[in-house]
């Protein structure tokens, strides 16, 4: 079957949609009210989201100051997983930040999600620090990694 794939820029319209994926990515979900701040007042947040024949699966964000990125959150609806759509949009992500000027990245994951850790080694990053007890839901440890552009 061929499904149409597109990446654009998120919009306040895709706030629904970006919400549901959302739920069913992390055990502490960004509210609504989050993402509409990145998008309407946070003047450093780059969001893109995936499409699958128009629907909205996944989504991706970037912090970009000065010549540092942050990725904020790659999140993708659980039946399209293992579909390498979170490499593209980190792929563009990357793009997005680069073109902004960012010589280097950053972003937290959890110590147990190796299958991030995985994706996020494909583009360079490397790890760097351990936060202690980062995550709220279960105080988790995240590492923190980093690829220089």
């Amino acid at each position: 079957m061929n499904n149409t794939i597109t990446f654009r820029k998120m919009t306040v319209e895709d706030l629904d949609d970006v919400i549901e994926v959302e739920i069913h990515s992390f055990a502490t979900p960004w509210s609504r009210e989050a993402f509409y701040n990145e998008l309407t007042k946070n003047q450093f947040a780059h969001y893109l989201v995936a499409e699958v024949d128009e629907k909205v699966v996944g989504y991706c964000g970037v912090w970009i100051i000065v010549d540092e990125a942050h990725i904020t959150n790659i999140a993708l609806l659980p039946d399209y997983r293992g579909m390498k759509l979170g490499e593209s949009l980190m792929g563009r992500i990357i793009e997005i930040a680069r073109e902004s000027g960012a010589i280097r990245i950053t972003l937290e994951v959890r110590v147990s999600n190796e299958i991030a850790q995985n994706l996020y080694r494909k583009f360079g990053f490397e790890e760097g620090a351990l936060r202690k007890q980062y995550y709220t839901d279960n105080m988790e440890d995240a590492l923190v990694m980093w690829v220089n552009l």
